[in-house]
C-alpha cells in the first residue's frame, strides 16, 4: 500500500507532517475520504503545447516558455505590466474565485546541474553503465555515488541564476515563495547556486526545504543514494530538513530499482504534502530528469523531457474531491540487470 513508503520516512504525507505550519493564504485540505486531482493548466506555457519540441527548447531564449498573450484580467493590469506580472495577476484572480477546494500554482521545476554519473555514463555509453559501472560508487578516478555536479554542471546552475537575475530586472517575474529540493548532492548544490545570490524578497528568502520523495527514481544505482541526514544538515546548514528525515537512507536498496507507477505513487505522496500544507502559490522544485517525469505524469502534463539544469514552469490546478484515488497499492521494488564481467574500457580515463 501507498503508507509503506509514508512508513519509511516517519510520515512524510501531510495528513502526519507535525510542522507544516500554514501560510497566510489557505492551502488544500483534504481527509481520507477526499484526494487531491491535479491537472495541467495549458494555453500559458510553451511546453504545454505538442508543437513544442523539449530536444530544441531553450528556457533562457523563451521567457521560460511563457506565451506572449492576453488575459481575461488584462484591463485591470496597468500599461507598464510585462508579460509576467499579467500573467500574475491572472493566476492571482484564478485563486481569489476558486473555491476552497481548488488551488493554483506556479511550480517551477529545476534539473539539476550536470553531475558526475551523467559524465560518466555518456563516457562509458549507457549499456555499459546500466550493467556494470552504475552500481559501483566510482571508478578509481571519478566519484559518482550521490554524484556531486561537475564543473560543467555549475555552469549550467549559474545559466540559471543569470536568467533568474534577468527576468527579475527586465520582466519583474514573480519569485518563489517557497523553496523545495531532492536531498541529493547533485541538486542541493544546483539550488545553491541558483537561488542564493539572488535579489529575493525578505520575506521569502531561498530556505528550501529538503524532501525525501522529490528524489531520483530509485534505481538501484549509486548515484541515486542518498547521504545521510548529518551529512546534508553540515554540508548545507541553510537548508530546512523536513520532519521525519531518516538519518540513513531507508529508501535506496543495492540492485533493485522502483516501478515506474510506485515513482507517481511517491511524487503524487510529496504533491499532495505540498499542496497541502503550504498556501503559497509561486513555487521552485529543484529535482531529476526523471523525478520531474513524474511530477509531470501527476500534473497530467505531457512528456516534457528536460535537460541537465534546464528549468520549466507549469501551472498546475489542484482539486480537491470526494472519494479515493483509483489505485494507490504499489508493487515491490525489482532486480535490476547486471553484467558480472567488466565491459571493455576506453583507451583514457575520465
Amino acid at each position: 500500500m501507498l503508507f509503506k513508503y509514508i512508513q519509511a520516512v516517519s510520515c512524510l504525507a501531510v495528513t502526519c507532517t507535525a510542522n507544516s505550519t500554514p501560510h497566510p493564504t489557505s492551502a488544500l485540505e483534504y481527509s481520507s475520504s477526499a484526494y487531491i486531482e491535479y491537472s495541467t493548466v495549458p494555453g500559458f506555457f510553451l511546453q504545454d503545447d505538442n508543437a513544442t519540441d523539449p530536444g530544441t527548447f531553450d528556457y533562457t531564449a523563451t521567457n521560460f516558455g511563457l506565451i506572449n498573450r492576453t488575459y481575461p484580467t488584462d484591463n485591470q493590469c496597468s500599461d507598464s505590466f510585462t508579460q509576467w506580472q499579467k500573467f500574475k495577476h491572472y493566476v492571482t484572480t484564478l485563486n481569489i474565485r476558486s473555491g476552497k477546494d481548488v488551488d493554483y500554482k506556479v511550480v517551477f521545476l529545476g534539473n539539476h546541474g550536470e553531475g558526475y554519473h551523467n559524465l560518466a555514463e555518456s563516457y562509458y555509453g549507457t549499456p555499459a553503465w546500466n550493467c556494470y559501472w552504475s552500481i559501483r560508487d566510482g571508478n578509481g578516478t571519478s566519484v559518482w555515488a550521490d554524484a556531486k555536479i561537475t564543473p560543467n554542471g555549475a555552469a549550467q546552475a549559474q545559466k540559471a541564476a543569470d536568467f533568474w537575475a534577468s527576468r527579475i530586472a527586465l520582466q519583474k517575474i514573480p519569485l518563489p515563495q517557497s523553496y523545495y529540493v531532492s536531498p541529493l548532492t547533485r541538486c542541493l548544490q544546483t539550488a545553491n547556486i541558483t537561488f542564493s545570490q539572488l535579489p529575493l524578497s525578505r520575506t521569502h528568502p531561498f530556505v528550501p526545504t529538503v524532501k525525501e520523495l522529490f528524489r531520483e527514481g530509485i534505481s538501484g544505482h549509486t548515484c541515486d543514494r542518498r547521504g545521510n541526514r548529518t551529512y546534508i544538515h553540515d554540508a548545507f546548514p541553510r537548508y530546512q530538513i523536513e520532519a521525519g528525515f531518516s538519518e540513513e537512507d531507508l529508501l535506496f536498496k543495492p540492485l533493485e530499482g522502483e516501478v515506474p507507477t510506485d515513482q507517481d505513487i511517491r511524487s503524487k505522496t510529496v504533491l499532495d504534502d505540498v499542496f497541502g500544507s503550504d498556501g503559497h502559490t509561486w513555487i521552485s522544485v529543484t529535482s531529476h530528469s526523471g523525478e520531474i517525469a513524474s511530477i509531470l505524469r501527476v500534473f497530467g502534463h505531457r512528456t516534457f523531457s528536460l535537460n541537465t539544469g534546464a528549468v520549466i514552469p507549469v501551472l498546475v490546478k489542484a482539486e480537491t474531491v470526494s472519494g479515493t484515488p483509483a489505485s494507490t497499492a504499489t508493487v515491490p521494488y525489482t532486480t535490476i540487470s547486471t553484467c558480472s564481467t567488466q565491459p571493455p574500457l576506453p583507451t583514457a580515463t575520465i
